[in-house]
């Protein structure tokens, strides 16, 4: 039975990228339904699936993020992960639709929750927007504040891994994107602009271009309604699953879940100072499960199945 992964808006469900992809429950209206309401609806994805995973943008209202807290609490559950991510709402949806195709993977519940940490370094997610003077989520310096009252402007803003903003002109060179095959999903608000899909994805030699609605969330993130946002995300679950394996396994000293990185995902205790000192040591486990067949090209991988090593995003502070 796969494990439950859960959303906080409707609009962060993607459609599945293929028949054994699972759909994700949502947990809608946190900060305005009744506390019991949510309770309840926890304690039915838990009977029916066993683990929860929810997926919360650090976007998120402050009072929803305290109800998920209470419902876990009230249920005195262990079963229940809240994974925290400051991806803007776009790139939540991928990220969620990454953690639904290996929740029916050969990992345990513990595994796919701690995965989420290791994905996010690996989607690129930003947007062309119309301004910037009301962007407060990536650092943007005075000089583009100023240029982001002037009408006509349109800048490309990399909010992760690595934040970036260029100002999209001719000859401008666009953010630096990702060094493996990727493909592209974009979800249009009140901008006219091919850029993306003219410039953005030829130079990050992008597999394919898909579309998306853009979420209701979006243009208060951005500071703006006028934007086109895109993510750029590693889609086969082959990759997925071998980067995925790739990294050693732990087991939590707390809860005794198996986890990957240096956190567990469910009951958030830390690895202890021999195990993380074990993790650095041994480096990517070795024997684990991956997925049949050869590497791919040169880039349609990350890099880190390109070498022995796992990836260092596993050991960063919890953002």
């Amino acid at each position: 039975m796969p494990t439950a992964i859960a959303v906080t808006s409707a609009d962060l469900v993607l459609p599945p990228t293929d028949q054994q992809t699972p759909t994700a429950a949502v947990l809608p209206a946190l900060d305005t339904r009744p506390l019991a309401s949510a309770v309840a609806d926890l304690q039915l994805l838990l009977d029916r699936y066993g683990h929860v995973i929810v997926v919360c943008p650090t976007s998120l209202p402050k009072v929803a993020e305290q109800r998920l807290h209470a419902g876990r609490a009230l249920l005195e559950s262990d079963r229940i992960a809240l994974v925290k991510t400051d991806l803007p709402p776009l790139g939540v949806a991928v990220l969620a639709r990454q953690l639904r195709q290996l929740s029916v993977c050969d990992f345990s519940p513990g595994v796919v929750a701690s995965a989420a940490r290791l994905l996010a370094h690996y989607v690129y997610a930003g947007a062309v927007l119309g301004s910037v003077a009301k962007l407060d989520r990536v650092p943007v310096g005075l000089k583009s504040h100023l240029k982001g009252w002037l009408p006509g402007s349109q800048f490309a803003v990399l909010a992760g891994p690595v934040p970036q903003l260029v100002r999209v002109g001719p000859g401008a060179e666009p953010p630096t994107g990702p060094e493996f095959a990727t493909q592209l999903l974009l979800a249009r608000g009140h901008l006219q602009t091919d850029w993306p899909t003219g410039t953005l994805a030829p130079r990050w030699q992008v597999q394919a271009v898909q579309e998306a609605p853009l979420p209701a969330e979006s243009p208060g993130w951005w500071g703006t309604g006028r934007l086109v946002e895109f993510t750029a995300y590693l889609s086969d679950i082959a990759v997925l699953h071998q980067l995925v394996s790739s990294v050693r396994r732990e087991t939590c000293h707390w809860c005794g879940m198996e986890l990957i990185g240096d956190r567990c995902a469910f009951c958030c205790a830390p690895l202890t100072d021999a195990a993380t000192a074990g993790s650095h040591a041994t480096g990517s486990r070795t024997g684990g499960s991956h997925a049949a067949g050869g590497p791919p090209s040169d880039r349609s991988q990350p890099r880190a199945l390109r070498s022995s090593r796992a990836p260092r995003a596993l050991t960063s502070p919890v953002r």
